[in-house]
């Protein structure tokens, strides 16, 4: 009896953890012969007469595929909470990279822990990239889209993807957070004058070490950026359950405007 309850426990989370992710719309971005898979989620009650902040967010590693839902994982959730969706409306994009391509243009040695990086975020951008960014600009261009209120953020390949994104498209975005990730501390000085961003890793994290996330912030903020850095003392590398159970990260987050720079 004990087994049964608990597989009728497991199957009825299952089941849950579906109605909530099929809030978000499945739907797809082709240009060329590329394609990107995405959920959208839109905020209740939406009205293309209105306008809405739009969030981006990066998923890691682990969540790369082609089922359009393993990018739900981690932080898809917050933002389908009843409380979220009333203070702060907006459109929310998670994207989904391939198993064979990364958001960032990085070399990973996965032979040895923690993985060594060489990021070589000046070259061309990844094709998962190149679709997230011609994804942005068509989304812009939306009758109901607040552009001066667009936000990206990542965890852990997603974080990376997050410091990239800024350097590839430093007038799209009003603000970011960057989760246990990193990036060549050198774009940083491609990065516009003030930007936010909030960075997080955690102290312990032995896959991608905090020394990236430490370096990015240094060189953001030498070069005229406002990079806030938390770090989890005990935390390894899901400090993402940390940073998004962050009680001030979406109000910090939509707080930004680009219009406060122009």
């Amino acid at each position: 009896m004990r087994f049964r309850i608990t597989l009728l426990g497991c199957f009825f989370s299952l089941i849950t953890f579906a109605q909530d992710n099929s809030e978000y719309q499945k739907e797809h971005f082709t240009s060329g012969t590329d394609t990107l898979n995405y959920r959208i989620l839109f905020p209740k009650d939406f009205s293309e007469n209105e306008k809405y902040p739009v969030v981006l967010v990066l998923h890691g590693a682990g969540e790369r595929g082609e089922d359009n839902e393993s990018q739900l994982v981690h932080g898809g959730g917050l933002f389908l909470k009843d409380s979220i969706r009333e203070q702060f409306p907006a459109i929310v994009i998670f994207p989904q990279a391939p198993k064979d391509d990364y958001w960032a243009k990085v070399e990973v040695n996965r032979d040895i822990k923690p993985f060594e990086f060489d990021f070589k975020n000046k070259a061309e951008s990844t094709s998962s990239l190149k679709l997230v960014m011609e994804l942005m600009e068509e989304m812009k261009q939306k009758s109901f889209v607040d552009d001066d209120r667009l936000y990206v953020g990542g965890l852990s390949m997603g974080g990376m993807g997050t410091f990239e994104i800024i350097f590839k498209k430093p007038e799209l975005f009003a603000a970011a957070f960057a989760i246990c990730g990193g990036a060549n501390t050198e774009i940083a000085a491609e990065y516009p004058e003030n930007f936010d961003i909030w960075i997080f890793h955690g102290e312990q994290d032995d896959v991608v070490l905090p020394k990236y996330s430490k370096a990015m912030a240094r060189a953001i903020n030498h070069h005229g950026g406002n990079a806030k850095l938390s770090l989890y003392p005990e935390d390894n590398h899901n400090s993402w359950d940390s940073a998004f159970a962050e009680p001030f990260l979406l109000k910090w987050l939509f707080s930004h405007s680009q219009i406060q720079t122009k």
